[in-house]
């Protein structure tokens, strides 16, 4: 008889801002695939998804992956269901309305690595500041560059997991970094950028570090780069179309849901959308070509190709949810009718 150990993986209850929990089921000769991961259940009161006289939650299993780090091991991201089957106010899975997987997601995650010691960015001395932003950004040597070996190995485990990891870069503030993921179906995305969250966050048990995941975390008034989650995304008419007039109907249908779309784009996103550092303000909606500082950028790439490829939504918090961030993305590309 074979033992295999099965991490599930789900989001609390707790709001605005979801964080991730876990604990290990072992299981008897599993056969390893998504449909030999049995339903589980866990004590939502102590998650605030359940009262105490009424406790239990679902966990039903959505995505499976091997675990690199442990033996005989698999790591399987869950969603959260109510005792009767019903989805839980907390999914936001559960919502996206993508069954068909014509929407592709590419997602860049940004964080800040910290140390545990000194709670401040790596390359931060206690008490002061480095040298101001301009030599990190993809940066390379131990003067500017800090963290490397806990980003490699978050890669290494990443790519052993069978996701779908594209890159990763040293970003513009000290101590900053980003990699990349892309999925075909908003909620693999979605699964795959909380698995590889929980990978990067166990990994920092090992070396006396935490992952800041606040899209400001140095301060809004500060002259340092925040932290977002932009959102690549296209569906069949975006990679085909070969229209200028169409993306900008799709562009102008964002228009009307600004407060919609920041509503689920990440908690303190007030404090980086301010129109500097990269950024729009939160206040505005604007798209342009190749623009950085627009709400949504049409990648060069993609007018070069003849209107044929993708757009990318700069203004999701590196802290946002993809499920609920694609979810309302679909909704409103939907909405243009085209």
């Amino acid at each position: 008889m074979s033992k295999t150990k099965l991490e599930y993986i789900w989001l609390d209850g707790y709001y605005p801002t979801q964080n991730m929990r876990s604990k290990t089921k072992v299981v008897n000769d599993f056969g390893g695939t998504l449909e030999d991961c049995p339903m589980w259940s866990f004590d939502g009161s102590s998650t605030r998804q359940a009262v105490g006289d009424s406790s239990d939650c679902l966990l039903k299993p959505v995505a499976i992956f091997p675990d690199p780090a442990r033996k005989n091991a698999f790591l399987v991201m869950t969603e959260v269901l109510n005792a009767d089957g019903t989805a839980h106010e907390s999914n936001g899975r559960a919502g996206i309305d993508d069954d068909d997987n014509d929407f592709w997601f590419g997602f860049e995650q940004e964080y800040f690595i910290m140390d545990n010691a000194t709670q401040l960015p790596l390359g931060f001395p206690i008490g002061g500041y480095p040298a101001p932003q301009g030599m990190y950004y993809c940066s390379v040597g131990g003067k500017n560059t800090h963290g490397r070996d806990l980003v490699e190995e978050h890669a290494d485990l990443c790519i052993a997991a069978g996701l779908n990891f594209e890159g990763i870069n040293q970003e513009v503030a000290s101590g900053q970094w980003e990699y990349q993921l892309f999925a075909k179906g908003a909620k693999l995305a979605g699964d795959e950028i909380w698995v590889s969250r929980y990978l990067l966050d166990r990994l920092t048990e090992q070396y006396g570090y935490y992952i800041d995941y606040h899209p400001k975390p140095l301060g809004k008034d500060l002259d340092w780069n925040g932290s977002g989650m932009h959102a690549n995304f296209s569906n069949t008419i975006l990679r085909t179309c070969g229209d200028q007039a169409t993306y900008e109907k799709i562009c102008e249908a964002f228009r009307p849901v600004v407060k919609e779309h920041i509503a689920v784009y990440g908690e303190f996103n007030d404090q980086r959308l301010t129109g500097l550092h990269e950024t729009a303000s939160i206040n505005d909606f604007s798209f342009g070509i190749s623009d950085r500082g627009a709400s949504i950028r049409i990648p060069i790439i993609t007018v070069e190709q003849g209107w044929k490829g993708w757009l990318e939504d700069r203004r999701p918090a590196s802290n946002g949810d993809p499920y609920k961030i694609a979810g309302r993305i679909i909704k409103t590309v939907k909405s243009a009718k085209l």
